[in-house]
């Protein structure tokens, strides 16, 4: 598994990270058992970067991934671990007071003494302004007591990213964590990078499939694209099917194209998830992406190219 530098941090993150919602039960129940065999498969196929929140299953998946940890008796060194702060099940609270909390609280889910990012989750719900003053601020404290290594931040809106990145004092935000924005029916990203890259800032991208748009099984009803994007999104998957392809293995293919996009997280929940995202990664590596249906599936989803949906509160 190819590693790549995540910014400025000196990390080397596996091109494909592990994200740990799913063992949180968000898709479903996932007994403990699948869930270690799952992080255990991932170990062995070296993927070292894992995500998890306290917000997916409500602490949940950061629970079940500390139990996974303990049960595997992985070396602390061995795993680059992520976790969030200010989205929680009963609402959002980026107060000082609340993330200083949450990061105690994660760490004992997690069974660590640290986590390696603590990033502030989906920051577009409330005003950007408390993350700058308040929040970055506080989590900064946190970095100093030892508890995080490195702070990022996370939404859906690309406008956040610059928006704090002006405000904070260069060097406050090492990473960001985009989802949504590198994949077949929208790579936005691209377009931030060179940015970020000005700002030392390292990138994270999620969600290559979509939130499920760019599956066979297209994505949960209460997915927020349009039906014009849905629809497209369906066309693209039966056009692969056709053609005895799967668009779940192409997506991901492409999403991991830029490599000044260090890792690309992708929900996992089995052994044989693991191992079907990883051989998509092997794939690539060694012969490349199937330009020819790329080509295709562009001109499929060409109408509804980077279209988005509102995600947060109007920011003034």
């Amino acid at each position: 598994m190819e590693k790549r530098e995540l910014g400025k941090t000196g990390l080397k993150v596996s091109a494909v990270g592990f994200g740990a919602s799913p063992l949180g039960h968000v898709f479903g129940d996932v007994p403990l058992s699948v869930a270690i065999a799952a992080v255990r498969r991932a170990l062995d196929l070296g993927i070292n970067f894992f995500d998890t929140s306290p917000y997916y299953g409500g602490t949940v998946s950061e629970t079940v991934l500390g139990q996974c940890f303990k049960a595997i008796g992985v070396p602390r060194d061995q795993i680059i671990v992520s976790t969030k702060c200010g989205r929680y099940r009963e609402g959002f609270d980026f107060s000082a007071e609340r993330v200083t909390r949450s990061i105690d609280e994660s760490l004992a889910r997690l069974g660590l003494d640290y986590v390696d990012i603590l990033h502030c989750h989906d920051i577009e719900f409330v005003t950007l302004d408390q993350i700058v003053n308040e929040t970055i601020p506080a989590l900064q404290k946190i970095k100093e007591q030892g508890k995080a290594r490195f702070i990022g931040i996370t939404g859906l809106p690309l406008s956040i990213y610059t928006y704090v990145l002006d405000r904070v004092p260069p060097g406050s935000i090492d990473v960001i964590l985009s989802y949504c924005h590198f994949g077949i029916n929208d790579s936005t990203l691209v377009d931030l990078i060179p940015y970020l890259k000005s700002k030392g800032v390292g990138v994270i991208s999620a969600s290559p499939l979509a939130m499920g748009l760019l599956t066979d099984g297209g994505p949960p009803a209460w997915h927020p694209a349009s039906d014009e994007l849905k629809s497209a999104c369906k066309l693209a998957a039966e056009h692969c099917r056709k053609k005895g392809k799967q668009i779940t293995k192409i997506a991901m293919q492409y999403s991991l194209l830029n490599k000044d996009i260090s890792t690309v997280l992708v929900g996992m929940n089995s052994p044989t998830q693991v191992e079907e995202n990883v051989a998509a990664a092997l794939e690539l590596s060694s012969s490349g992406i199937d330009k020819v249906l790329l080509n295709e599936l562009e001109n499929i989803l060409g109408p509804v190219k980077n279209q988005t949906w509102p995600s947060g509160i109007q920011q003034s």
